[in-house]
């Protein structure tokens, strides 16, 4: 982007040292070009550019916008020609001012003139000479047949390379010489690259010459260039970067990060600034005092806008104040609002402007919103220079509309104002503290700890001050030492620390989940606050702490609960949490999917993937694999899109997992990713060891799975995922004649557990039991299984009809059992178990039926005589002359539940909803039915 000449000189050659070719050194790019993240695509069109050149000549566009990274790719593409021993001529645009005629062409021409005029034809020189210096700059079409034959004199004694940077920034005169010369190029060793941002007139001479488009930088090149160019920023600071920038490289390494100085508007720096808006200074008043408004106040109508800046000006201001500023390229009228070319945009046309012009914006903002509104409170409260107790309040009342819009941030910034506004020092460590709840609440661990520090400086009430010492020391790796221990705790007293209490409590109840001593004193703490017993933080609190303990409890009162129209979104996200931790996956998934949603319509994408991962974990819990699967791998999408890099990692472990459960297989897990996915699910370590452990049962290592199972139930309360996969547990045991052991076990469970215990881990026992049963007693233990709630619980029921098929094959039931054993394996087939489908299958032909499981992509039967067996036909021929279950069953010799089970899977085979459309399907496919 420099404005003065740049000449490369030739490489000099040793004598008898061999060269390579010039084509040959550009098989491999510079080695300057690793801090090009993201770029290797076009670092490889460009070699493919100069190649093209060297054998025929050749022109590039390069076309990107601010701060995308033109003018490093194109000083790589000039290291590589240098490599390759081509020439090299500069030339570069002028942002900062209007250009002279020609100045552009002349960084060229003068060096030519200057550096290689004795090895140029004298006359060439001469009559270029004349047209420049001598008054002929007006016969451009003169002019530019003189440039380009000196340049291909110049290409014929060494391949040149001519690269122009912002081509848009030219003069008009270079840019009418240049583009005559980029058409010009084939039949000579000449390469003339261009770099230029978007322009709607600038690029029209340049029409039709190859162009290469600089796309901004994906999601994860941008935190891979973080990585390398700004390494050492904490994962809230990247997810920032990540956001403002939008995969633009400059902005990504010149953006400063919020850090001490939590500032409230738009920022940027001096070279980005000089790079996004390079011209505002010389705007006019009036476009410069729209613009410092528009970044103020991003929300504003474009009259809104215009009011408000007249009142700065003092005088009335129309719409022809925009005009600069679209010329300029730095902001679009869409109708209604302004836009700015991009978000690092803002912070660059108000990048130095002082407090008093940002102050007297404030105000004027504030005279021209509605009287009351929190957008007006908002910029009241940022033109204000002393205290001002009754702002301050009228902040900290208002900060919940936030909250209930799904503003969070907005929220914090009205309380972290507010702290700043109150006289008092009480009132300035509450706000403060609650600015950093809230902070932390949302993942913004630094801007929580600050604003917890700045609280201690205020007096606080006892549980205020454990609370703010807990958020100075939550995300600090390197100190573990603050409070934990709830036995301790005071009794709180007033409303303010009734609100510390249940926030101290949601932010200590994960680490004391492994210590039963401190897990008993948080909850006997929680049960002291009756008035607040269904107060979602008191219910997540309950259930971090002792998801075993406590699960009946929460389950039933996140239940119990009203209608939640009126619940903050991150309440409702913190009960589907209690709930999915309780034991409870449907009503987790459903309080998730509102949760999603909410941030959905309230354009809060980012927060997305953490709920949809959780939606996963919900559907794995209720045996729905196939959907937990597909929600893994939506997660992993959002949070590439998004920069969520620890939601993605647990997602694609959490997938892997699945996979593995369903086909019997595993994969090692990297202790990276172990620790990246931790930060996203807690319990990570003990679900991928359950996991692992269930994978192995699926798998057939019976002997390994029940080891590990057994190891995993001894505790249920260390490792609570475990009780969920109490069936495989039970499977393993019979398959290694471990029956008793498993008996034993589970009664201890169902003693530990008690009234506490979760419905699904109910369920799950139930179904257990059935599974070990001995012959004796099975019947029983069958009936009561049966008769458990197993609606939305497929794994369980799929589970339980196996068991009570290879018990009907061992009392040589075979033909209920085969009937039996088909449902297992359609409902197996339907969550993707395709070990288990395999187990099944084999099992069925073993005992002369066959599994209903079709291989994907094959055509299927159609005629009712392939459809079903003989038996399933014989039924559906009786059904079809009008006998009930009863009768059907006394002509067979069967049950008429095993009747009704046989016509529940005819029915959807042949397509029909009623036993009266038989007799007409089985007509038309010529099947008697008498």
């Amino acid at each position: 982007m420099n404005a003065h000449t740049e000449v490369l000189s030739l490489a000099v050659r040793e004598e008898g040292r061999d060269t390579p070719s010039p084509a040959a050194s550009l098989l491999s790019g510079p080695s300057g070009t690793a801090g090009l993240v993201g770029r290797e695509t076009e670092l490889r069109e460009l070699r493919d550019f100069l190649r093209e050149a060297l054998a025929h000549g050749a022109a590039r566009v390069m076309c990107g916008e601010a701060g995308s990274g033109k003018s490093e790719l194109l000083e790589a593409c000039v290291e590589t020609a240098t490599a390759a021993d081509m020439h090299v001529l500069r030339c570069a645009g002028i942002r900062t001012g209007n250009p002279p005629e020609l100045s552009g062409l002349l960084q060229i021409v003068w060096s030519i003139l200057g550096g290689l005029r004795r090895s140029l034809d004298a006359g060439q020189c001469q009559v270029l000479e004349q047209l420049l210096v001598d008054g002929a700059r007006g016969d451009r079409t003169r002019l530019s047949f003189a440039v380009l034959g000196v340049l291909e004199s110049v290409s014929a004694r060494q391949p040149l390379l001519i690269a122009i940077d912002d081509w848009d920034a030219l003069d008009e005169a270079s840019r009418e010489v240049l583009s005559f010369v980029a058409r010009r190029t084939r039949g000579h060793a000449l390469a003339l690259l261009v770099t230029s941002r978007p322009h709607r007139t600038r690029l029209q001479s340049l029409a039709g010459l190859p162009e290469l488009k600089l796309a901004p930088l994906t999601p994860a090149q941008s935190a891979a260039l973080l990585a390398v160019r700004r390494p050492g920023n904490d994962p809230e600071s990247i997810r920032e970067l990540l956001a403002t920038a939008v995969g633009n490289p400059l902005a990504l390494l010149e953006l400063p990060t919020s850090e001490d100085r939590l500032l409230y508007g738009p920022v940027s720096s001096d070279r980005l600034a000089s790079v996004m808006a390079p011209g505002a200074a010389r705007l006019p008043s009036g476009t410069r005092h729209l613009l410092l408004l528009a970044a103020l106040h991003p929300t504003g109508d474009l009259p809104l806008l215009l009011s408000a800046a007249s009142r700065i000006a003092g005088a009335e201001l129309g719409f022809a104040v925009l005009e600069p500023a679209e010329d300029a390229g730095l902001v679009a009228f869409d109708g209604r609002r302004l836009r700015f070319s991009h978000p690092a945009t803002a912070g660059a046309v108000i990048h130095g402007v002082g407090p008093h012009r940002r102050r007297t914006a404030h105000a004027a903002l504030a005279a021209v919103l509605t009287q009351d509104s929190v957008g007006r409170l908002w910029h009241l409260s940022q033109a204000a220079v002393e205290p001002d107790t009754e702002l301050a309040s009228r902040l900290e009342d208002v900060h919940r509309h936030g909250l209930d819009r799904s503003e969070p941030m907005m929220a914090v910034h009205l309380l972290r104002r507010a702290s700043e506004l109150y006289g008092a020092p009480a009132d300035r460590g509450r706000c403060a503290l609650l600015a950093a709840q809230l902070a932390h609440d949302l993942g913004r661990g630094h801007m929580a700890r600050t604003m917890a520090r700045r609280a201690l400086r205020h007096p606080l009430g006892p549980l205020g001050t454990l609370c703010a010492e807990a958020l100075t020391h939550l995300g600090d790796e390197s100190d573990r030492q603050w409070p934990t221990d709830p036995a301790t705790w005071p009794t709180p007293v007033g409303a303010d620390e009734q609100e510390n209490a249940l926030e101290l409590a949601r932010l200590t109840a994960p680490t004391v989940a492994g210590d039963p001593e401190c897990a008993d004193a948080l909850l006997a703490f929680l049960d002291g606050l009756s008035d607040k017993a269904v107060d979602p933080r008191l219910l997540h609190a309950m259930a971090a702490a002792a998801p075993v303990r406590r699960a009946a409890t929460v389950i039933t009162r996140v239940s119990d609960l009203p209608r939640l129209a009126h619940a903050s979104t991150r309440d409702i996200e913190r009960l589907g949490e209690a709930a999915l931790l309780a034991g409870d996956p449907l009503r987790a998934l459903d309080l998730y999917r509102r949760t999603e949603y909410r941030y959905r319509f309230r354009e809060q994408a980012d927060q997305v993937p953490r709920v949809v991962l959780r939606q996963g974990l919900a559907q794995l819990l209720a045996g729905t694999w196939a959907q937990a699967e597909l929600s893994f791998l939506r997660c992993g999408e959002l949070a590439a899109e998004h920069g969520r890099g620890h939601h993605a990692t647990a997602a694609a472990l959490l997938g892997d997992l699945v996979r593995g459960l369903r086909t019997g297989t595993g994969s090692a897990v990297h202790a990276r990713d172990r620790e990246t996915a931790r930060r996203s699910v807690r319990s990570i370590d003990e679900i991928l060891a359950v996991g692992t452990a269930w994978a192995q049962v699926e798998n057939g290592d019976f002997a390994a799975g029940f080891a590990a199972l057994s190891s995993l139930l001894a505790d249920p309360a260390r490792c609570a995922a475990a009780l969920f996969v109490l069936v495989p547990f039970a499977e393993a045991a019979n398959a290694v004649n471990a029956g008793d052991q498993a008996r034993r076990t589970l009664r201890r469970l169902e003693h530990e557990l008690g009234a506490e215990c979760a419905p699904l881990v109910s369920v799950g026992l139930a179904v257990a039991r059935a599974v070990l049963a001995d012959d004796q007693d099975a019947e029983s233990l069958f009936e009561h299984a049966f008769a458990a709630d197993l609606s939305h619980r497929p794994f369980l029921e799929a589970s339980l009809r196996l068991a009570h098929g290879r018990l009907l094959r061992r009392r040589h039931e075979f033909t209920d059992s085969r009937v039996t054993l088909r449902q297992a394996a359609a409902a197996f087939t339907t969550m993707g178990a395709e070990a288990r489908v395999a187990r099944i299958t084999a099992e069925l032909r073993a005992s002369g039926g066959r599994a209903e499981v079709n291989t994907p992509g094959a055509p299927g039967p159609t005629q009712p005589r392939d459809l079903l067996s003989p038996q399933e036909l014989r039924i559906a021929q009786l059904a079809g002359r009008g006998l009930s279950n009863r009768q059907i069953g006394e002509v067979l010799g069967l049950s008429p539940r095993t009747i009704g089970s046989y016509l529940y899977r005819i029915f959807p085979r042949l397509g029909v909803t009623a036993r009266a459309q038989l007799s007409e399907v089985l007509r038309e496919a010529q099947v008697p039915v008498t």
